[in-house]
């Protein structure tokens, strides 16, 4: 009878909870701010941790508009606003509020990359009101500072909103085309480096695309590595307010000049990027380059599920690097780790400043036009040695894949033409290939590749 009793008070437990979790899951977090829903970019999440509402500090930062410095190596963030100040350290329930220490409920977290912070505390600290509506899953801030007005209209009439039918970028340059002239407020925010442009009293026009409160559109930036995205949206509605922003790659310092030409508004961008950093080696050891082909604003090809290359290549040099840490008489330096893009030129200036032994350039191909084409091809440029690593890497590859041996050939790639060491850019398989996508992108394939990739350099090396 009691084991009767404890299963149906279980039974009933479950479809309690089940219902509730299902409903609490389907509902996206959304944040407004003095009544209008803040566009949040489409990696942001909102996250609740123990009942505490947790939000990127990107969102802080480019639409609150607060000064957020992050410091990777000490996990700090600092914030400001005036004069007033908190500083938040990931993993720590402490914080320091004009240099007094505060306990937080939950500490600051890093969630895919991304640092989350306690919503209420950090709004509230900077003079904000805040709501959380649980049902609907709304957070609501509200302030007193907004962008400068505009100057009132004392006849009563309502002024004339200003309309944008026309955004571009190309050469490093802005372009909005504008019913009338317009300044607009430009900000600079940090992590990521981005710039914010603000058109007060501004409406979108006719752009081929009707955009909503809260909706967002983006512009192609494939041909601009230093950009990772340019984003606009109707941010506001009453009044109405255009927000454009543009999200830099890579970049160490940027600098712009602004002007109004024939009803068009024109930012004008010059960027320096970062230098590739080169790391220390150690002496005696053989230095092997592995270059995750494209990254970031290069997404590469596409496969067959519309996934990019550049994480397939991502995932596979990470699993390389980790084989290769494991030899001893192998210092194994990357031209990218994470999802950023180092131009070309970067990374065979990363090799050659390094005097690499070896480099190798993972990618995977692609022929849309014919799904049916499937195999692996390794390329190198006119040097006897990248020939002989070629072969080396490509028989351990067709061997471990089974994929189509489709042969080592000369290759007039930049990354291995202009590296003075030993050098292949290496095509796995084809994404386009239905069946050869699914086994490339499958964990299991990937580290038989991985495998494959160190036995090749190892023979080379004689190690």
């Amino acid at each position: 009878m009691k084991k009767s009793m404890m299963m149906l008070l279980f039974t009933a437990l479950l479809l309690f909870l089940i219902p509730m979790h299902t409903q609490a899951a389907a509902k996206q977090t959304k944040i407004f701010l003095d009544g209008q829903e803040l566009v949040l970019p489409h990696s942001v999440e909102v996250v609740n941790i123990r009942n505490n509402i947790m939000i990127p500090i990107r969102v802080v930062a480019e639409n609150l508009k607060f000064n957020v410095n992050w410091d990777k190596k000490t996990q700090n963030v600092h914030i400001q606003q005036g004069s007033k100040a908190i500083s938040l350290t990931v993993g720590k329930n402490e914080a320091l509020v004009e240099n007094d220490t505060v306990t937080l409920n939950v500490a600051p977290q890093m969630i895919k990359n991304t640092v989350v912070v306690p919503m209420r505390f950090v709004s509230e600290e900077m003079g904000l009101s805040v709501g959380w509506n649980n049902k609907d899953k709304l957070v609501t801030l509200s302030s007193n500072t907004s962008l400068p007005s505009e100057p009132s209209n004392e006849s009563g009439i309502e002024a004339a909103t200003n309309q944008i039918h026309e955004i571009n970028y190309a050469s490093n340059q802005l372009v909005v085309s504008l019913d009338q002239e317009i300044t607009p407020v430009i900000t600079t925010l940090q992590n990521p480096e981005r710039i914010v442009v603000d058109f007060p009293s501004t409406n979108l026009g006719d752009m081929g695309q009707a955009l909503s409160g809260g909706a967002m559109g983006r512009l192609d930036t494939s041909e601009s590595p230093n950009i990772t995205d340019i984003r606009y949206s109707l941010f506001k509605n009453d009044p109405a307010q255009v927000r454009i922003v543009i999200e830099l790659n890579n970049v160490r310092s940027v600098n712009y000049e602004q002007q109004t030409i024939a009803g068009k508004f024109i930012l004008d961008l010059s960027m320096v990027n970062e230098p590739v950093p080169i790391t220390p080696v150690s002496s005696g050891k053989k230095i092997v380059v592995i270059d995750p082909g494209h990254g970031g604003s290069d997404p590469g090809t596409t496969s067959f599920s519309k996934k990019p290359e550049k994480i397939f290549a991502l995932a596979l040099g990470l699993k390389v690097q980790a084989l290769l840490q494991q030899e001893s008489g192998i210092e194994v330096i990357m031209t990218r780790e994470t999802d950023i893009y180092p131009t070309r030129s970067e990374r065979v200036k990363l090799a050659n400043d390094l005097k690499a032994d070896v480099f190798v350039s993972i990618h995977g191909n692609s022929v849309k036009a014919a799904p049916q084409v499937s195999g692996t091809e390794t390329y190198y440029y006119q040097r006897e040695s990248s020939k002989e690593l070629a072969n080396l890497i490509h028989h351990n590859l067709i061997k471990a894949l089974g994929f189509k041996d489709r042969s080592v050939r000369n290759g007039n790639y930049q990354v291995i033409r202009e590296t003075t060491m030993s050098a292949v850019l290496l095509e796995i398989g084809f994404l386009s290939n239905k069946s050869e996508e699914e086994a490339m992108m499958s964990e299991t394939n990937q580290n038989k590749a991985a495998q494959a990739i160190v036995d090749g350099i190892k023979e080379y090396l004689t190690l």
